[in-house]
């Protein structure tokens, strides 16, 4: 848990009635992060936030951290969808299709860690990347034992797709 950020549980304190049995109310006041806009609702530069949870058990700070990670994890899963993960007629075709989809996450990942490091293309969704990116036109040549990759000069984005080829290289 951060710094200047509380948690505690309301569900004492509030008619639930109507409920499911086991429901709790969580709520979390604390500073949005750096960089996030303020909303009408926060006060004094403190956002709050509640939540519904079925958890029976595990202390507060770790049922809301818990929550706090989901959207995460529902990006990495929409970026997943975007790169192609669907589902097949076979569960055999399914699986290695997955295994795909998540070798393909992994490598972007790994480059936009690694390559783009002072570029914003380090936060860019695989749509964008592969609009800006993936697509700028270029030709392989051999030459002795070597493999040249020459990039169109005139794109917009060849300087930044060099820029990684040699941060990669690095």
């Amino acid at each position: 848990m951060r710094d200047g950020a509380w948690v505690a549980e309301l569900t004492r304190l509030l008619d639930l009635t109507g409920w499911p049995e086991g429901m709790r109310v969580i709520v979390r006041e604390g500073r949005p992060y750096p960089g996030a806009q303020l909303r009408i609702t926060d006060a004094d530069g403190l956002r709050v936030t509640a939540r519904a949870a079925n958890s029976t058990r595990g202390q507060l700070p770790a049922l809301e951290l818990r929550h706090r990670r989901r959207p995460r994890a529902e990006n990495r899963i929409r970026a997943a969808n975007d790169t192609g993960l669907t589902n097949l007629h076979d569960p055999a075709q399914s699986q290695i299709w997955c295994a795909t989809v998540a070798l393909a996450c992994d490598l972007v990942a790994w480059m936009q860690m690694l390559a783009l490091t002072e570029h914003p293309a380090r936060r860019w969704e695989p749509e964008r990347l592969r609009t800006r990116l993936f697509t700028v036109p270029a030709t392989l040549a051999r030459t002795g034992r070597r493999r040249l990759l020459h990039l169109t000069e005139h794109h917009p984005w060849a300087t930044t797709v060099t820029d990684a080829s040699r941060g990669c290289a690095t």
